[in-house]
């Protein structure tokens, strides 16, 4: 099957989640990585006659962002709640007495926390919670929390914007790291450092200039409707009764990086998880999910009679498990089930589209041990397999990680 060639303007080191939770270039965009908005707004822009488009794995939103902005109708599906609301709240309609009562709310509770006039929330039962916070940070975050909740009306539009501003603040003001693949914690700062994060002022510094960004952000509405939708893209024709004619998504990779590891601050903060095990149970119903209880069930999953495993597929997976006695089972398992929930995915999406739907995943390969998985050749079996047409890999950029891997548009029509 033909490559076509790398784009060079997309070619950029990665960016990490915590650099682009909220934001693009069309208001809420605006903090997104610049390749990802590009690349979507290139897929669109080369079906200017679709104009209902689907992302069944919404991550925090980019593709119904882009396609609202042009004004196309979008819809997004997650299985996590927390993205369900992240992306709901960016995109909202927001009118010019929301926008001032946000403002004004947030200057209350900065007045509120100052005059310590509000009784702090208690910490989220986050395990180990002093390596993601001093004990300055942590306790104006409680103050923060309780404030906001204390001036806004439970899911308001008022609340929803000045809870992402939160969201970015907690992340700011924490001892996490996201310069590489995954994330990790902060050593100790100095003592001259640590006063300047534990300072009261720069606090407040640090969430006025988040709720200046999200609102400026939300002042900007969007053109046409997008929807996010809770539900299992294995089951995605169960949580949509609408025909889409474009899919244009980024599924999780196969690289057991976990999601929801690195939302768990934001999730525990709001609400939307209350012990590890929650997060765990969560990651487990996730594609690629391999975090905790996630992990721990790997090691038991059998294929069933309807699973995906083709030849080319079954001899990559025996090479993996006989790589490494200790993990090897477990990794073969994982790229089995993660491949089978794709299989399941694609059979799902198809009566959800209209005939002659075109289907774009951007997705990315992966290595284990010394064993290199073709992501982006198995996606395109699979759409074929499951009756796409004129499956097609394009090459959209080198990853910022080890050298053999690539991120790549895998497309295929619905005839």
């Amino acid at each position: 099957m033909a490559v076509k060639g790398v784009r060079n303007s997309l070619t950029r080191p990665e960016l990490t989640f915590k650099h682009n939770l909220f934001s693009g270039r069309h208001g809420w965009l605006r903090l997104t990585p610049a390749y990802s908005v590009r690349l979507v707004e290139r897929i669109l822009a080369q079906h200017p006659e679709r104009g209902s488009i689907l992302d069944p794995f919404s991550g925090t939103g980019t593709t119904a962002l882009c396609a609202s902005a042009r004004g196309l109708t979008a819809a997004s599906v997650d299985i996590n709640p927390f993205l369900v609301w992240l992306g709901t709240a960016k995109t909202a309609v927001y009118d010019d007495e929301t926008l001032h009562r946000a403002r004004q709310a947030a200057g209350e509770t900065a007045s509120l926390i100052e005059k310590k006039q509000v009784k702090p929330a208690e910490p989220p039962p986050i395990s180990n919670i002093g390596r993601w916070w001093g004990e300055g940070c942590l306790s104006y975050l409680c103050y923060l929390k309780a404030a906001i909740d204390g001036r806004t009306e439970p899911d308001s539009h008022v609340r929803n914007l000045l809870y992402v501003a939160f969201c970015r603040t907690l992340i700011q003001l924490s001892n996490a790291a996201f310069n590489h693949q995954s994330m990790s914690f902060k050593r100790a700062v100095g003592e001259d450092q640590s006063r300047l994060w534990s300072d009261a002022a720069w606090q407040r510094m640090v969430f006025e200039s988040n709720c200046a960004t999200v609102l400026n952000s939300a002042a900007q509405n969007p053109v046409a409707e997008a929807r996010f939708i809770l539900g299992d893209a294995r089951e995605i024709d169960k949580c949509l009764n609408t025909a889409y004619d474009l899919v244009v998504t980024s599924p999780p990779y196969p690289n057991r990086v976990s999601y929801i590891r690195e939302l768990r601050p934001y999730m525990y903060w709001l609400g939307y998880l209350r012990d590890p095990r929650q997060a765990g149970e969560l990651d487990c119903r996730a594609v690629g999910g391999t975090w905790g209880v996630a992990t721990s069930r790997l090691a038991q999953w059998d294929r069933t009679q309807s699973s995906y495993l083709p030849s080319f597929l079954r001899q990559l997976i025996s090479k993996v498990e006989r790589a490494n006695r200790k993990s090897g089972h477990l990794l073969a398992n994982y790229i089995a089930k993660y491949f089978d929930d794709v299989w399941k995915h694609v059979r799902a999406i198809r009566s959800v589209l209209e005939s002659g739907a075109t289907v774009h995943y951007i997705v990315g390969n992966a290595k284990f041990y010394d064993t290199l998985v073709p992501t982006e050749r198995l996606y395109a079996d699979i759409l074929a397999e499951a009756g796409f047409e004129k499956p097609q890999i394009t090459l959209v950029r080198k990853r910022n990680s080890k050298k053999e891997l690539f991120e790549f548009d895998v497309s295929a029509v619905l005839p």
